[in-house]
């Protein structure tokens, strides 16, 4: 095939060239949102534009879309580019030709420039698409953070309404309980403080969901605490019939945070963990350091936290549990502890089936 070109094929060429990005730009301002039909429509538009366009494969390949006009033969030549995101590189764009009737030199310069042209083009539309996506999502975590403040402030308030009522009902069923005779009566009181007392752990749950618990921010060994938390769920791990292991990496461990509250922390991750952990099965408590923080990792072999309600977990309010057995503050109460210590908390897959809980806190609180 003849390599030369003519004033008029050259003219052509450019009318081809600049209809060509007419037609991106229609695309992009059109389809701003639908990245997967957009790309493909480009592809197609450039094929097109090429001086031999109805042999030219146009081939795009942009983080994970792909796309090609057609098949692409196993030998071609082809003309390329790369397409940046945010300066770096993410995809490329190719127009491929068969090597069995072309060859490099059908290929135009000034083919390339537009094919580095519309590359640009991609890129400033798909940075747009993905500063949209982040613009949602900080939208969304803002009016996250304003419906939890809200609904801290309601919360600070039911929970200080209940808690007068609670300890009169709990001290009266005491009472009743101390110098009543007959044993329906002692049986009946009994319920009521039972119920009383339930109560009263979940007022108490609001009230550290709210952050109306006052902070006791001072040095302490972590060791004793963890210890002291898990020799007081002793009971707990004897009836579901579980055991546990503990591995302390630095057994003089100090850092500065509220030792109730970190007790608090892991007597809610640990109940939860003995709840889904299956008997005869072993929870596993590591404690270790790492630069200006430690790390509590908390490893169950329980059937682990679906996908679709990771993100749910630390909702308050939110529970698997049946009706009775689980308030849905447990879990929203250890994230406000952990964030309010300025430290992070989250899950992953434990090996080979469970969940493992990581809380990461600082050594030291500026």
């Amino acid at each position: 095939m003849d390599f030369t070109i003519s004033t008029e094929e050259i003219l052509q060429e450019r009318i081809k060239e600049l209809s060509c990005l007419y037609a991106v730009s229609s695309v992009i301002v059109k389809q701003e949102r639908e990245v997967e039909k957009t790309l493909k429509e480009i592809c197609f538009i450039l094929k097109n534009a090429w001086r031999f366009s109805e042999f030219a494969i146009i081939e795009l390949q942009l983080d994970k879309h792909y796309y090609a006009t057609t098949a692409i033969p196993q030998d071609t030549v082809f003309q390329e580019t790369s397409i940046l995101i945010f300066n770096t590189i993410k995809g490329f764009l190719r127009v491929h030709y068969s090597s069995k009737s072309f060859r490099q030199q059908h290929f135009l310069d000034e083919e390339q420039k537009l094919l580095n042209k519309v590359a640009l083009d991609i890129s400033a539309f798909y940075e747009r698409h993905l500063n949209k996506d982040k613009e949602e999502l900080l939208k969304r975590s803002v009016e996250r953070v304003d419906r939890l403040s809200i609904l801290g402030e309601i919360t600070a308030g039911i929970a200080h309404e209940l808690n007068t009522p609670l300890g009169n009902i709990l001290g009266f069923a005491e009472f009743i309980q101390e110098r009543s005779k007959e044993k329906q009566s002692q049986m009946d009181s009994a319920k009521i403080i039972k119920a009383a007392i339930y109560s009263r752990e979940v007022v108490k749950k609001l009230m550290f969901f709210s952050c109306e618990m006052p902070q006791n921010m001072r040095f302490v060994k972590i060791i004793p605490i963890v210890s002291e938390a898990l020799s007081l769920l002793g009971p707990n791990f004897k009836k579901a019939n579980l055991s546990y292991e503990v591995d302390f990496k630095n057994l003089e461990l100090e850092a500065q945070l509220d030792p109730i509250q970190l007790t608090q922390v892991l007597f809610n991750i640990l109940i939860n963990s003995i709840y889904v952990a299956p008997p005869n099965t072993c929870i596993q408590i590591t404690v270790y350091t790492s630069k200006d923080s430690f790390f509590i990792e908390i490893a169950d072999q329980g059937p682990g936290i679906p996908e679709k309600i990771k993100t749910k977990i630390f909702e308050p309010f939110f529970t698997t549990k049946p009706i009775g057995e689980g308030s849905g503050l447990g879990l929203s109460v250890v994230h406000g502890i952990v964030k309010s210590h300025k430290g992070d908390i989250g899950t992953f897959n434990n090996t080979p089936k469970g969940t493992v809980f990581q809380v990461r806190l600082p050594l030291k609180v500026s």
